[in-house]
């Protein structure tokens, strides 16, 4: 069995960081495999890449995650108010097949539904996606043998979905494959996999982020254009994108990134706009009228006040508090003593969209987990994280069952779910406080001291700055005492074995 990393034998291939080397987590976990590689390793000569491996390893944690919701499959999605909550099962995916007319042969977004919601309140390639999963359906047997092949068949393409998203976490930073694992091992991935359909949008936003490292501007705008069409989030990435190729004159690289997500976005969406404007605006009108929900901070406030805030004023005061944040990202990106690496500013502006936003869902994690891999590459860190989420998964559906279990009461009272809630928010900016810190100090990101300036930047990556503002346009000075090589800004072929 190979150790976990390798190093390519060609000498005009870069020297692949070695994870065992410079991450002590790694180091440990890798004694379940042998321990860490040996300086005589054959290394270079297998079948087994790193992307291989990783792509495996993906789909092995997803089929786990399956089994973790077969007490679902087997009769707790259609028996029981509470059991598939106990059971910390629940999934959107066979309730919507048939809440959302795809097993009476509806039409989404065309045709009305019965019911309090008029019409699918997803976005337009979300809705492909699961009127697809549909049409692969076996519309035989009763409608719970259906709603369970109708789950089979979305958990299939979306299998393929996360294996995506490993290989293109895995091929981003070309001298740390390994950071893919990341992404494969991550236990709240598998956990909420398979609870809605978000991971079409991960994918794609995680082949765009690939397509960027890569200098493929146009390819990357197409890629968040088809992205934004499945999930609202990934058009965030453009916000900071902006301000790294402000402080380092990219215009026409950010352009090309613009125009092709709004032709990729309008493609998709223009013909159901033109043609059935009310069923696709039901997404839009849905995420402005729904009230504060579960997993936000709002919820606390809202749960533990006598008068809790309306719809409307919790609506302006996240715009607000989002904005506030932007601002504070763009700061950020144009003081800091080097320009920060794309993906640490894509995992800080999706970071803030989750922490103002007022819903969480469970699986709003994977949005952030691919970019949590690219951000800051550390055991310690991702794990402390991850361990915050899984509190949370476990915490909402154990609510739920207290909610929905009359005076039995099994589960988690409101109390108890606050903690699970402010866990998730601490864990979340925990992560973000390392990031930024990795920013203010970039001696101590885990990128750049084994020699790489930005990997996932593209065109920005050893770019000089053109426009900078406070701090920036003088040397960095720290307050804390680093012993960490330095690694000179715009130098070439640097490299490291320090560790953290």
């Amino acid at each position: 069995m190979p150790s976990a990393e390798t190093t390519p034998t060609s000498v005009h291939e870069p020297d692949m960081v070695r994870p065992t080397k410079e991450d002590e987590v790694a180091a440990n976990g890798s004694e379940l495999i042998g321990g860490p590689i040996g300086r005589r390793a054959l290394l270079g000569t297998s079948w087994w890449t790193p992307v291989r491996i990783i792509a495996l390893v993906a789909i092995g944690m997803f089929a786990l995650g399956l089994v973790q919701k077969a007490p679902c499959y087997n009769g707790a999605w259609f028996f029981g108010a509470s059991s598939q909550y106990t059971h910390a099962c629940y999934s959107d995916i066979p309730h919507l097949f048939q809440g959302r007319g795809f097993a009476d042969g509806l039409v989404p977004y065309f045709d009305k539904l019965p019911g309090d919601m008029e019409y699918l309140e997803y976005p337009v390639l979300t809705g492909v996606f699961m009127e697809v999963a549909s049409w692969l359906t076996t519309g035989s047997g009763t409608i719970q043998h259906q709603e369970q092949w109708y789950w089979m068949v979305n958990a299939g393409m979306l299998m393929a979905c996360a294996a995506a998203i490993a290989v293109c976490v895995t091929r981003t930073h070309a001298r740390r494959p390994w950071d893919g694992l990341l992404v494969a091992l991550a236990p709240a991935f598998a956990l909420t996999a398979t609870i809605n359909w978000d991971l079409l949008a991960v994918a794609l936003t995680a082949a765009a982020m690939l397509m960027w490292s890569r200098g493929r501007a146009l390819a990357f705008g197409i890629l968040l254009g088809l992205a934004t069409a499945a999930k609202l989030y990934p058009v965030f990435l453009l916000g900071p994108l902006l301000v790294l190729c402000w402080r380092a004159g990219k215009w026409r690289d950010f352009g090309k990134a613009l125009g092709g997500t709004v032709v990729a976005w309008l493609v998709v969406n223009l013909p159901v706009m033109l043609l059935a404007w009310d069923g696709w605006s039901q997404f839009y009108r849905f995420s402005q009228e729904r009230g504060v929900d579960f997993g936000s901070f709002w919820l606390i406030m809202a749960q533990n006040s006598t008068d809790p805030l309306s719809t409307e004023t919790v609506n302006t005061l996240a715009t607000l508090l989002m904005l506030l944040c932007c601002v504070g990202v763009a700061a950020l990106t144009l003081t800091a003593p080097r320009r920060p690496r794309f993906a640490q500013l894509a995992f800080l502006i999706v970071a803030a969209f989750i922490l103002t936003n007022k819903v969480y869902s469970p699986q709003y994690v994977l949005w952030l987990v691919p970019l949590a891999a690219l951000a800051r590459p550390r055991w310690r860190d991702f794990l402390i994280w991850q361990a915050c989420e899984v509190a949370y998964f476990l915490g909402i559906w154990l609510y739920l069952a207290y909610t929905t279990s009359g005076n039995a009461h099994k589960g988690l009272p409101p109390d108890g779910y606050h903690w699970a809630i402010a866990v998730h928010l601490l864990g979340t900016l925990y992560l973000c406080a390392v990031v930024v810190r990795d920013i203010l100090m970039p001696e101590r990101d885990p990128v750049r001291r084994s020699g790489d300036d930005d990997p996932s930047g593209g065109v920005l990556d050893r770019a000089e700055d053109v426009f900078v503002l406070g701090p920036a346009a003088h040397p960095p000075r720290h307050a804390a005492h680093f012993d960490g090589p330095p690694v000179e800004w715009g130098g070439r072929g640097a490299t490291s074995d320090g560790s953290l």
